[in-house]
């Protein structure tokens, strides 16, 4: 399993376009093979913070959906961004 995890960072005047636009790439992720969860969000305590979350069955199906990453215009949205893809060996339900 992969999971990727962060954020990024945009203006707060435009995170709710910005998240308005990334409607349809969660739309799509949601249905593509491989894909487990996959969240876009706004951060409750910070008006630029914008989270990022998904979950892969593996690497091949995040590399088969990622292809040439952000649009344009949401790349040129972003102020900063941190995330990361972790690999994952176990897993232990907590529910």
């Amino acid at each position: 399993m992969v999971i990727v995890a962060g954020h990024i960072v945009v203006d707060p005047g435009r995170r709710e376009a910005y998240l308005a636009n990334c409607v349809p790439v969660v739309e799509q992720a949601r249905d593509a093979p491989g894909c487990l969860d996959f969240s876009i969000a706004a951060d409750i305590v910070d008006p630029g913070r914008i989270v990022i979350f998904e979950r892969w069955e593996s690497q091949a199906a995040v590399e088969a959906f990622r292809g040439s990453g952000p649009s344009d215009e949401q790349g040129e949205a972003m102020l900063a961004a941190s995330v990361a893809e972790y690999d994952v060996a176990d897993v232990r339900s907590l529910s």
